[in-house]
């Protein structure tokens, strides 16, 4: 009695795939021992490298020391006494022209901004520009009163930016 051929799709598959990963040939080497100069010669190699590229690095940045620097570290409050997100905060030097912006920086989700400055004696003003801010209530901000920053050395100064309606 012959049996019938079953339906392609009932088929067992009884060929390997071709992408099948095979094991690699294996690899034969020399039966002569490599002489002592060459293999002195390439752990010279190998250390003096490796050697210098470590500890490069690590002297590099040991003869350097970082910069001081001052923050200027605030808040942008709404007039109800809540924190606000994604507000433009702007700095400059008190000396400079007021149309002069030497930083400008975003408050984050607590409406908290911060800005590194070089340490040193310095006044800076700081102001929120809301150009093109608005609020999901569909109410306008408008800008409060700019506050000053005194800077004497390496330090923090904390200030508030409070906005009106």
């Amino acid at each position: 009695m012959r049996m019938k051929k079953k339906p392609a799709t009932m088929r067992m598959r009884t060929k390997r795939p071709e992408n099948c990963a095979h094991f690699p040939p294996v690899l034969r080497f020399a039966a002569r021992p490599l002489p002592v100069a060459v293999l002195v010669s390439s752990f010279v190699f190998v250390f003096v490298f490796v050697n210098a590229a470590v500890t490069q690095p690590v002297n590099a940045l040991a003869s350097e020391r970082p910069k001081p620097y001052a923050l200027i570290f605030g808040t942008v409050w709404d007039p109800d006494g809540h924190p606000l997100y994604g507000v433009k905060v702007k700095i400059r030097l008190a000396s400079d022209k007021p149309k002069k912006v030497r930083y400008e920086i975003y408050s984050n989700h607590s409406g908290e901004f911060a800005q590194r400055v070089p340490a040193g004696k310095a006044d800076y003003i700081v102001w929120a520009d809301l150009k093109d801010y608005k609020l999901a209530s569909g109410r306008k901000l408008k800008p409060g009163p700019e506050a000053a920053a005194h800077i004497d050395s390496d330090e923090r100064c904390d200030i508030g930016l409070h906005l009106d309606w």
